[in-house]
């Protein structure tokens, strides 16, 4: 495990939206860690610091609590929808070498065959990894890919030791060709509809004419 995933956590025995709110205006974050048939643990976490760790999806934060050491994996991460600050985090204790299954995000890399669109159609894949080496992405090249070609989760190359959970049909990549309208019959249509609209226009005033 990484050091910098260290996260000092003070238990707290104060609960509800008050004492949550207090937590918050300290520049600090609450959060629960559960599992392994544990009782539930309240926690209050350093949100700046927690903050950057949750950028990298499925973190696992090293939790020194009361002088020991507890791994747990970030589960989910509830926050303020116009502000987006972090309002709770539920945590899940996890032990190394265990295996857990996690969503991990797909991402492309390259240049499809000119004039076509790599679309990716699944944006993340779960996999069975060790809770300790959880992969940040899971990248996928499409240099060169030509129309039709098609990705599924069973060609992913994946690290070592993880195994795929997700069906392996699921679609990850489809490469086609954008669809063109054909403006040349839209512009032909369009002057037709203007034109036919001016001739009763030219007619009316050629009548008033006379």
């Amino acid at each position: 495990m990484d050091e910098d995933n260290k996260v000092e956590a003070v238990v707290r025995t104060a609960f509800g939206k008050g004492a949550a709110r207090k937590i918050r205006a300290v520049g600090n974050v609450p959060a629960v860690l559960y599992g392994h048939g544990t009782d539930p643990k309240h926690l209050t976490l350093p949100a700046h610091q927690v903050g950057l760790l949750i950028r990298k999806a499925n973190a696992v934060l090293d939790l020194q609590i009361e002088g020991k050491s507890q791994l747990a994996l970030v589960k989910d991460v509830q926050k303020d929808p116009v502000h987006q600050i972090i309002e709770h985090l539920d945590l899940i204790v996890v032990k190394r070498g265990e295996k857990v299954q996690v969503e991990v995000p797909v991402h492309t890399e390259g240049e499809s065959f000119a004039g076509t669109i790599a679309d990716l159609d699944s944006y993340t894949v779960l996999l069975e990894v060790e809770a300790t080496h959880i992969p940040e992405r899971i990248v996928v090249s499409v240099e060169g890919l030509e129309e039709g070609t098609q990705i599924h989760a069973k060609d992913l190359e994946l690290p070592k030791g993880a195994t795929l959970v997700s069906d392996a049909e699921t679609l990850i990549v489809n490469v086609h060709t954008p669809q063109k309208a054909d403006l040349g019959e839209e512009t032909a249509e369009a002057e037709g509809e203007a034109a036919a609209a001016e001739a009763p226009a030219a007619e009316a005033e050629a009548e008033s004419a006379e």
